[in-house]
Parts: C-alpha cells; sequence; structure tokens
C-alpha cells in the first residue's frame, strides 16, 4: 500500500511513458479524482516547514526531535510524529558522517567563564570495583573557581538522574548561566533541554571529537583518575561513594590548585579572587589559547605579506 501522492506520480510516470490519464489510472488501480486532488496539510505546515530550515542552518548536526523543542519554544506545537513526517519531507535528514578529517563550522568559540557560577562543566568518568561492578560518575564542576559541585556515582546515570543531581546543585548554588558538556546521549536528551530551558539555563555543547573545548572538566577528570581512581581498590559502589566524596571534600578544601594561584577553590571563592595571569578566566583550555595564539601569528604574517 502506498500513498495517494505516491500513486498519483505512478500515473504521471504512466503518461509520461504515453499512456492516457484514463488508462493509466486502470492500470494502476486510481481513481481518476485523486489526478486533481491538492493537499491542504501544504499550505497549513509552510510556516513550520520554513522554521525547520531556519533552525537547520543555524544547528546543522541537530536531528528532528531537537528540533522539535525548538519549534515549540517558537510557538509551533506539534507531535513528533507529524514533525518526523515534515522533516523527512523536506528532505533536512542529517547525513551519516563520514570518518574523515573534520573541518571548521563556523561555530562560534565556546564562551570562556567570567566568574563563579557563570559556566558549570559536566562528564562521565567509568570505573570498576574489584569485583567487577561498573562505575559511573558524574563530576559537575564551576569553571572559575574550579570547585567540584558534584560527583554522583552509580551504576548507570541516564538523563532524569542528570536533571536530579542538577537541581539539587541550583538549589543550593543557585543556575549558572552556561552549562557546557559534549554531544553524549544523557547532555542532549529532550527530558535535560526542556529542564534547562525552564531553569534559564543556556546550553554551551562543545564540537564534536574537540573534547579540549571542555577543558577544565577534562583536566579535572583526569586529575580525579590520576591522583585518586587509579590508586584506589572498591570492595563495592558503596565504598565508592564514601571514598569519592571524602576525595571531592580534599581537593575543594585541601589540594591547592596552580590555576588559582595555588589557591584552594573554596579559598579562591571566599576571597572573590578575580586576578588571573594575563587577566583571563582560569577556565579558558589551553588548546584554546595555543589557536587564538597561532591565528594572531597567521595574521601577522598575511599582513607582512600585503605590506611587502
Amino acid at each position: 500500500m502506498v500513498g495517494a501522492r505516491v500513486r498519483r506520480q505512478q500515473v504521471a510516470y504512466a503518461q509520461g511513458r504515453g499512456l492516457s490519464s484514463r488508462r493509466a489510472c486502470a492500470l494502476l488501480s486510481v481513481a481518476r479524482s485523486t489526478l486533481g486532488y491538492v493537499s491542504r496539510l501544504t499550505a497549513r505546515d509552510a510556516p513550520a516547514v520554513a522554521a525547520m530550515r531556519d533552525l537547520t542552518g543555524q544547528y546543522p548536526r541537530y536531528g528532528y526531535r531537537r528540533i522539535r523543542i525548538f519549534l515549540c519554544r517558537a510557538g509551533h506545537i506539534m507531535s513528533a510524529e507529524r514533525t518526523y513526517r515534515l522533516w523527512c519531507q523536506a528532505g533536512l535528514q542529517v547525513p551519516r558522517r563520514r570518518p574523515r578529517r573534520r573541518v571548521a563550522t563556523g561555530r562560534p568559540r565556546p564562551v570562556p567563564a567570567a566568574g563563579a557560577n557563570h559556566v558549570w562543566a559536566y562528564d562521565f568518568v567509568f570505573d570498576t570495583c574489584a569485583h567487577g561492578q561498573q562505575l559511573k560518575c558524574l563530576t559537575v564542576i564551576d569553571e572559575w573557581t574550579r570547585e567540584c559541585l558534584a560527583i554522583d556515582v552509580a551504576g548507570g546515570i541516564r538523563s532524569g538522574r542528570v536533571i536530579e543531581v542538577l537541581a539539587q546543585l541550583v538549589s543550593v548554588h543557585g543556575a549558572p548561566r552556561h552549562l557546557r558538556s559534549d554531544n553524549g546521549p544523557e547532555f542532549v536528551a529532550g527530558a535535560i533541554l526542556r529542564w534547562l530551558h525552564d531553569a534559564g539555563i543556556e546550553t554551551a555543547l562543545i564540537d564534536p571529537g574537540k573534547p579540549w573545548q571542555n577543558g577544565a572538566d577534562e583536566s579535572f577528570n583526569g586529575k580525579f583518575r590520576d591522583e585518586f581512581l587509579t590508586r584506589q581498590w572498591f570492595r563495592h559502589r558503596l565504598d565508592a561513594k564514601v571514598g569519592i566524596e571524602q576525595w571531592r571534600r580534599h581537593d575543594n578544601e585541601v589540594r591547592p590548585h596552580s590555576s588559582l594561584g595555588y589557591l584552594t577553590p573554596l579559598e579562591f571563592k571566599a576571597t572573590g579572587a578575580a586576578h588571573v595571569t594575563e587577566k583571563r578566566s582560569p577556565a579558558l583550555p589551553a588548546r584554546v589559547q595555543l589557536e587564538e595564539q597561532e591565528q594572531r601569528d597567521e595574521d601577522t604574517r598575511l599582513t607582512g605579506v600585503i605590506l611587502q
């Protein structure tokens, strides 16, 4: 069984092969009245399709589920089924990525933290207990103060639990302006995007394959693994939760951070220290600084060539 639109296309193809409309309809078992039918859905769906195209140009790697959330925010309320139908009819499916070298996408550079509670970053770290039980740790840090706000430990953490952890942190510390993460399924789920929108928190997703854009949390996770996880032997998950919480407190209250002038995160936060070497945010990833320096050198070189 095919739809009326496809049957009309079949009749048109038969007519192109030299058959009359009457003969083509008889052979294909198509009612002649369907040939002159004009769908009213096209005019009704035109504004939503136009909004879809605009969002696709702005977010070229987003699928129809995430685009639907943006459409709902803009006033185009529709079901997931209707969104998918319009998405396919407009030919907006996201093509599969080929294993090739990535090129610049033209996205703006990730916003650096400019103060406490400005940008939070979160990611996952994995480990196992002595008997093979999996540990999944959700780490949340403040990029400016480098304070580890939470490390949630469980066997599996989905979007619902991520929302619970963030809601607890917001109730204690207040809501940040931006929340930086990679494009993992737990972080781009529709439930999280809706919760962040209701909480007034903007997402700062990094580009795929560029973990240095989330350098503050990647650095913390490396330190977490190097200084604690690889040195511990957890008997079970509860033992891991207790030990990890103790290490989190030690990192915030005891361990000096070179990026903070060898203050602890709580000392840095309490004194309101905002002076950083070269007046830069302590959260700005080193790789971003290197890219900026390379760009300045390239601009200088090109300027010299033009002047010559």
